[in-house]
């Protein structure tokens, strides 16, 4: 947990207001302790948990703004929940499970993959759609 938590603060450091992070991985394969990280690089004092029973939580420090969604429950859960609100908005936006909602994503963003292997180890692997989100994965 400890690698997955420094990886997000490496990237966190990279981010800039409006770019939008997607993962994806199984349950418990490490995307809110990845978000975690990126929390921690912005700033963000409070406690970074996983809003599955709320879908969004917005965590705030200064001018840094993180909007953490988890898409997981989205189909069980009625809701007037305006995603597109929190897509290129003033923050930086993780969004898990994202391609539940895969007509209303940005053209460019980072895609962050999550697989569990054996030993409780985790293969973390990026693709970027757009040349500053390239930038991010070269400099990684």
């Amino acid at each position: 947990a400890k690698e997955t938590t420094t990886l997000g603060f490496q990237v966190g450091l990279l981010l800039k207001p409006g770019m939008v992070l997607l993962l994806e991985g199984d349950l418990a394969a490490g995307k809110t302790t990845f978000t975690k990280g990126i929390g921690q690089a912005l700033g963000i004092e409070r406690t970074i948990n996983s809003p599955t029973f709320t879908i969004m939580k917005r965590y705030m420090k200064d001018e840094n703004k993180l909007y953490h969604v988890d898409l997981y429950r989205l189909d069980d859960i009625n809701t007037d929940f305006d995603l597109e609100d929190y897509i290129n908005s003033d923050g930086v936006s993780v969004i898990e499970w994202p391609f539940k909602v895969k007509d209303i994503l940005p053209k460019a963003y980072l895609l962050v993959s999550f697989t569990v292997m054996d030993n409780d180890q985790r293969k973390i692997t990026f693709e970027a759609k757009g040349d500053f989100y390239e930038s991010v994965v070269r400099y990684l």
